[in-house]
């Protein structure tokens, strides 16, 4: 509840007020003999990329080669993907599942934060906007993750988790600069934070991996008017980053993952769908 007071408070100073829209000092990060920079005055240094990209895993317990606990009662299952992946479209699928809860991205909260359209914002102004979003990402995804469960639905859904927000979306956000080496570690020190509270537990991981063309004819199908500034250029990274996570194993990885091809059409992803009921429902059918 501290760590949510706290949040909420932080973001409304963001959103909670008429915005300013005032043009922000940049803050570039430089490579000189061989050492990461920051124009902000509080950057740590880095010594290179790699330590970047391992920053949480001196502080998080790696369980990437952990078996799916059966024996449990409870379980939360992670859907992750990137932008046009099928995530929607499998938890659709598991709609009627009786003892199944589903708990879609919080879009209605992304787009109307005190009135602003923070989604919006942030597409069209990644770097003012980048790590405001973040943190209020990160609020809506400890919401998700802590959620109760209901005594009828064992099995809690989520579209994506808190890791692929540290993971892909604000390892992306850092690497091409739109936020700046002291907001990455402030969100990395709260990520932390949240894993070591046990606010951001998962059971499974189910990743599903499509090319980044496929993904991008969807965003642009599907015609969200937030995303209509996305480029194929953010896909193609997302992309690379979930393989970094979830296949090369570059990240820490929370629970064990069921991969799914997600190339395919609606039909035939229904199918692999049925197919792979019991494994997605950690062994309830």
């Amino acid at each position: 509840m501290i760590l949510k007071s706290f949040l909420r408070l932080y973001l409304s100073s963001h959103f909670g007020q008429k915005i300013k829209f005032v043009k922000r000092i940049s803050h570039k990060v430089q490579v000189e003999n061989g050492v990461f920079c920051s124009s902000s005055l509080f950057a740590s240094p880095i010594r290179h990329m790699s330590e970047i990209s391992l920053l949480s895993k001196t502080n998080i317990q790696d369980l990437e080669d952990r078996v799916l606990d059966k024996s449990k009662s409870n379980f939360i299952v992670a859907v992750e993907g990137n932008i046009g992946s099928g995530k929607t479209t499998l938890l659709q699928h598991f709609e009627d599942v009786p003892f199944c809860e589903l708990i879609d991205e919080p879009l209605h909260k992304w787009t109307n934060v005190y009135g602003y359209n923070a989604l919006a914002m942030l597409y069209q102004d990644p770097q003012r906007w980048s790590f405001a979003f973040n943190m209020y990402a990160l609020l809506t995804r400890v919401e998700m993750h802590s959620r109760p469960h209901k005594p009828s639905r064992p099995v809690k859904m989520l579209e994506r988790s808190l890791y692929s927000t540290r993971y892909c979306f604000v390892q992306n956000d850092f690497v091409s600069k739109t936020i700046n080496s002291f907001e990455f570690f402030t969100f990395d020190q709260w990520f932390n934070f949240v894993v070591k509270t046990g606010n951001a537990h998962v059971d499974l991981i189910v990743y599903l991996r499509a090319s980044p063309e496929n993904c991008y004819e969807r965003l642009k199908k599907r015609s969200r008017k937030e995303e209509a500034s996305v480029p194929m250029e953010l896909i193609q990274s997302l992309h690379n980053l979930y393989d970094d996570w979830l296949l090369k194993k570059k990240f820490p990885i929370p629970a064990p993952v069921l991969l799914l091809d997600a190339d395919y059409d609606l039909d035939t992803m229904k199918t692999m769908f049925n197919s792979k009921r019991e494994e997605i429902l950690c062994g309830y059918s």
